[in-house]
């Protein structure tokens, strides 16, 4: 029986990032997976999803082509090739993967991994007996699936989750989305830009809880704006599906209100994929499905760990990467200082896109901070104008005694990258002052994050 100092369960971004740093670190390593390397954010998830924006987004532009000067005729898609390449780019990506674990020379081994007491690990896949291996400390990164309701049986054809929307050709004339969170804003801006008629339902007040208000109200304007219909404190009451339709109920505030549409994309969050690793059996504790682990993401049994997905909420690639090496650097002595969630950007891939870092105004009052808040909109600044991409705003919320930026929140073209430097300035507490200090290139997007560092201190130069 082959023995590893570390056995790591799924290959997604938390499992083969970890593998990777625990054989920098010389820690022998094998990655369990029953899928394409990669997981579900490369396959099913955050990859093939932005390819097909990106799609979606070139589209609108050329629309508008006329705008900029450039007149196009005739202008048409094939959906089934935007998906086709979307699918191509996941591929290409998953061989990346599979080539870097080779790289640091670690063994993926195919199949379904539980354990079998607290050193082993019984790997099984389809058409081939049951593999045995032992390790000193196994990771259990096996991320999390796609959630449904009762009622919304999911059919592929009709009735959607995003993994089935991933991969269907035909766009429908109308869609209804269920959930106005990250998935749902996203595949709301693909499907109208393709020309179908969406309606967003979201049961919260506004879409994207829990993202500042500011931000999620300027979303909704802008998807009014572009013809797509917004239901929020709305929930799901019952469907009638017809051959080529369906009838879909919905309740808000006790009155009773119908849509027919061709599809239905359910989009109501994720479930952690937990179940049937024999986890009960060593004594690791879970709530609601979600491992729990301490702040080493180590789990109840000292040899075992959880990252990712399916240790619980962010559920974010890039967190699921950083919980993996931290776990990792942890088991061998080399970490002291646990992840401070507060310093992990959250990103949403629609247009405008939509980027934020730490603490909400609302999070921070709550917190007992007086606060101050520099805004700077898109539509004055000189490269948004001249890009033609004016809409959304930077916010950043500020402590008012020392200066210290707490979080910070865009909406606007671009909001995905600009959110890096925000980023660095969380993780040196850096302060207005010394962001609205830093010398920024003209004409640029970036600008508007000084601007707005600016107006936080009460000298702003271009609003």
């Amino acid at each position: 029986m082959e023995r590893y100092d570390l056995v790591v369960i799924g290959a997604g971004p938390g499992g083969y990032v970890a593998a990777i740093r625990a054989a920098q670190l010389g820690l022998k390593t094998a990655v369990v997976e029953k899928d394409k390397p990669g997981g579900v954010c490369l396959n099913w998830g955050c990859i093939p999803s932005k390819a097909i924006l990106t799609s979606a987004e070139l589209y609108e532009t050329v629309k508008e082509g006329e705008h900029y000067g450039v007149k196009i005729h005739g202008l048409s898609y094939d959906y089934g090739q935007v998906i086709k390449r979307s699918r191509e780019v996941a591929e290409r990506l998953a061989k990346g993967v599979e080539f870097l674990l080779r790289k640091n020379r670690i063994p993926l081994l195919a199949g379904s991994g539980r354990l079998e007491g607290k050193n082993q690990v019984i790997i099984e896949a389809s058409g081939k007996g049951a593999q045995q291996v032992e390790a000193d400390r196994i990771l259990i990164a096996t991320g999390s699936g796609e959630r449904t309701l009762p009622g919304l049986e999911i059919d592929g054809k009709q009735v959607l989750t995003s993994r089935e929307a991933l991969i269907d050709t035909e766009i429908p004339e109308a869609i209804l989305i269920i959930g106005g969170g990250a998935v749902g804003v996203e595949f709301a801006y693909i499907y109208s830009v393709f020309g179908s008629r969406v309606t967003v339902v979201e049961m919260e007040k506004q879409l994207l809880p829990g993202v500042d208000a500011e931000v999620a109200h300027e979303l909704e304007r802008v998807f009014k704006k572009k013809g797509i219909e917004i239901l929020t404190g709305t929930k799901f009451h019952g469907i009638e599906k017809f051959p080529s339709r369906i009838e879909v109920s919905l309740e808000n505030g006790g009155d009773l209100k119908r849509r027919t549409a061709n599809k239905v994309l359910v989009a109501v969050g994720r479930t952690p994929l937990s179940t049937g690793l024999g986890l009960e059996a060593l004594g690791v504790e879970s709530n609601r499905g979600y491992i729990k682990v301490d702040e080493q993401m180590r789990t109840a049994n000292a040899a075992i760990y959880a990252i990712g997905d399916v240790n619980g909420p962010p559920l974010l690639a890039h967190a699921a990467s950083e919980e993996g090496i931290a776990a990792v650097e942890f088991m061998v002595g080399k970490r002291d200082k646990a992840i401070d969630p507060l310093r992990i950007p959250a990103c949403i891939y629609c247009q405008p896109e939509i980027a934020v870092i730490g603490l909400s105004e609302e999070q921070a009052q709550a917190r007992g901070y007086e606060v101050k808040i520099g805004k700077f909109p898109f539509r004055a600044l000189g490269k948004a104008i001249a890009a033609g991409h004016e809409e959304g705003f930077v916010k950043l919320v500020v402590d008012k005694e020392y200066g210290e930026i707490l979080g910070c929140h865009i909406i606007g073209h671009g909001a995905t990258d600009l959110i890096a430097e925000a980023g660095l300035a969380r993780t040196l507490e850096a302060t207005t002052a010394e962001l609205s200090g830093t010398v920024h290139a003209h004409p640029t997007l970036a600008e508007a994050i000084m601007e707005a560092a600016l107006n936080a201190e009460g000298r702003g130069i271009n609003f």
